[in-house]
């Protein structure tokens, strides 16, 4: 249908014009049916006839303005133009309401966009509210029928521009202006849009379109009944869920770092319960058959504190979300097994601190000293089994900021540190309290550079032991020796020669090391007169038994450094991965490197251990000799393939 021609309408408010909200109001009821057939018209036809009703009557009925007077320029669009006051042919009071009911239509069909909030007039309406029916408006005819899909066709703005035509008689410059009052960014499109409407305007007045008479059917009966199963299975589940967690001892409010219970079973249960934890009076280990862990007395200032021993327990069984948790490799992180043994529960520094033995692993548990779980906790997992008087001296207890505190067995005596790097310097003591907790000293674990190697030697009975932090609970024992042999380390020789190994344990941190075995197996005269060199064999051994390491060291020759230095670090010639070599069932070994004299020649320089006959080396350098070491000249980049022969006739390979 053409658009009626553009003629001067006094039908629009004056700008700026004031209209009493009583007087929208009485407009309001006085057009209450045209003004929802509006909104009906201008909705979606998507939505469904049942929601538009709805809808349609809901925004009619928030149309009204807040304050007790509202303008027309006050931020309903854009102004209108100045109009002498007194033409008016509509009420302003009407106009106010339509324009409102028009801007929230055209919001409501809107698309929903996921980062924008949505307006109030894209959600459901709240009121009014009809359960259990479902009111539609009665049905026309087929020319009824073709205006809607029409209808359906038009954009929102199309669909206003259409209805303000037909419905309300405006001519196209009023459209317009009332288009741009409500929003809508290029009226004169959607005039354009409308035009393509061909059904006469007098179908907009049908009862097809009339929200105001409608009839009553019922819902969707089957799927409402599933519903309101699905529904009431869920409450009942929130019902119970609640009860559970509301159960002393078991719920949230306790246990705030922890996950919630996965199980019930007696065992599991009783296993979280403080008052079962195994405890060890002070002076069973002066008696005890064993002296490992289980010999280890109950320490700690909080022994008695129930609520931290039974935070630790659940957190052990369930960690949460706020739970930082490490793990050694090879240690299996589930709940306790059954009641643990009590190490020690006390405060170190800024931390409240628990540590359990369950006969396989230690588990430290750590929170703040004052409970908060917005700090949330930690929980550490470390394999001990099999551990024996040389191995369990001590535990770290805490870890701070590149420090790290040792928790020492019942057993040791005294505690002193030595950096490994300056052998030539004298051990000096550190403190323990009445616990056997040490004061903090710097950890090596962390270090970025390695330019000192803090050890503590731990003297207990006749024995001196020397111990490492490697990032893990258990810190490793350094020993020096024969693979079949190995014993702790002492004498300035074995120091220097650990000075110049200890950089290299960087390779082994935080991999479940149990001892570290540096082995010296030949000493060579270089060529040239340049001095004698030092081949040594490094092998790591874990608690778990696999995933040991292996490294040739060869340490040339070097000037001692003044009263207190640091000696300079060995190369790494070899290193091998669950190798037996170097260890009790495989105790040779054979290493060689491409080196340089003083003098600027290049050399292979091959050492095996005492088994080997012969050594050979081929490929880019040719070479032979008898015995155990080897040095042939050669040439910068020059690439050898080593072997030897052992005593009873075998040729094994070099260590790779």
């Amino acid at each position: 249908m053409r658009p009626l021609p553009e003629v001067s309408s006094a039908a629009a408010p004056v700008d700026g014009e004031q209209v009493d909200v009583e007087q929208a109001e009485a407009a309001l009821v006085e057009h209450y049916p045209r003004l929802v057939r509006l909104g009906y018209l201008v909705l979606p036809p998507s939505l469904g006839r049942n929601r538009r009703v709805l809808t349609a009557h809901s925004l009619a009925q928030r149309s009204l303005p807040l304050g007790r007077r509202a303008a027309f320029a006050a931020g309903d669009g854009v102004p209108l133009p100045r109009r002498p006051f007194g033409a008016t042919g509509v009420d302003p009071g009407y106009a106010l309401i339509r324009q409102r009911v028009l801007r929230t239509a055209l919001q409501a069909g809107l698309p929903l966009r996921r980062p924008a909030w949505p307006r109030r007039a894209q959600l459901p309406p709240l009121l009014p509210l009809v359960w259990g029916l479902r009111l539609l408006p009665h049905s026309g005819g087929a020319d009824e029928l073709a205006l809607d899909q029409a209808l359906s066709a038009l954009s929102g703005p199309a669909r206003a521009a259409h209805v303000l035509r037909g419905l309300e008689g405006l001519a196209d410059g009023e459209v317009r202006r009332v288009l741009a009052a409500a929003g809508v960014a290029d009226p004169h499109a959607a005039l354009m849009e409308a035009d393509a409407v061909a059904a006469p305007y007098a179908l907009l007045a049908s009862t097809e379109f009339d929200p105001c008479s409608l009839q009553a059917r019922p819902p969707d009966l089957l799927r409402r009944r599933q519903h309101a199963k699905a529904a009431l299975a869920a409450v009942a589940a929130l019902l119970v869920c609640g009860a559970l967690l509301g159960l002393p001892g078991n719920g949230w409010g306790r246990d705030l770092t922890s996950a919630p219970l996965y199980a019930r079973n007696p065992a599991a249960e009783q296993a979280l319960e403080p008052t079962a934890l195994r405890r060890v009076k002070p002076a069973f280990w002066q008696r005890s058959p064993r002296t490992d862990f289980t010999a280890w007395p109950t320490r700690g200032d909080r022994t008695d504190d129930a609520r931290l021993l039974r935070r630790a327990l659940a957190v052990w069984a369930r960690p949460g979300a706020a739970v930082r948790s490490s793990t050694t490799p090879g240690t299996p992180v589930g709940p306790p097994m059954g009641s643990p043994q009590l190490l020690y529960a006390g405060e170190v520094g800024t931390a409240a601190v628990v540590l359990f033995y369950d006969g396989l692993r230690i588990v430290r548990y750590a929170e703040a000293r004052n409970a908060d779980p917005a700090q949330g906790a930690a929980l550490d997992f470390a394999r001990v089994d099999s551990a024996d008087s040389t191995s369990a001296d001590a535990l770290i207890v805490s870890r701070g900021t590149g420090t790290v505190r040792y928790l020492t067995a019942p057993w040791v005596r005294g505690v002193s540190v030595r950096d490994l790097l300056a052998p030539g310097r004298a051990a000096r003591a550190l403190h323990r309290d009445r616990n056997g907790v040490t004061d903090a000293l710097p950890s090596p674990a962390t270090a970025a550079r390695c330019r000192s190697w803090s050890a503590v030697e731990m003297h207990a009975g006749t024995s001196t032991r020397l111990l490492t932090d490697l990032g893990e609970l258990a810190p490793a024992r350094l020993t020096s020796g024969s693979p079949s042999a190995p014993h702790d380390v002492s004498g300035r020789a074995e120091r220097e020669s650990w000075a110049r190994t200890a950089c290299l344990l960087t390779a082994v941190r935080s991999r479940g090391v149990r001892s570290v075995n540096s082995w010296p197996y030949a000493r060579q005269w270089l060529p040239e007169g340049n001095g004698y060199a030092q081949w040594l064999c490094t092998r790591a051994e874990t608690w778990r038994g696999t995933g040991s390491r292996v490294l040739a060291q060869f340490q040339a020759p070097f000037t001692p450094p003044a009263a207190g230095g640091v000696v300079p670090p060995g190369a790494v010639a070899a290193r091998a991965e669950d190798s037996p070599a170097c260890g009790v069932r495989d105790p040779r070994v054979l290493a060689g490197v491409l080196w340089k004299s003083r003098g600027g020649r290049w050399y292979v320089l091959a050492a095996g251990s005492e088994e080997f006959a012969s050594l050979t080396t081929s490929g880019g350098v040719g070479g032979r000799a008898r015995g155990h070491l080897l040095a042939v000249p050669a040439r910068a980049g020059d690439r050898a393939q080593l072997s030897g022969l052992l005593a009873d006739g075998r040729r094994v390979g070099a260590l790779r």
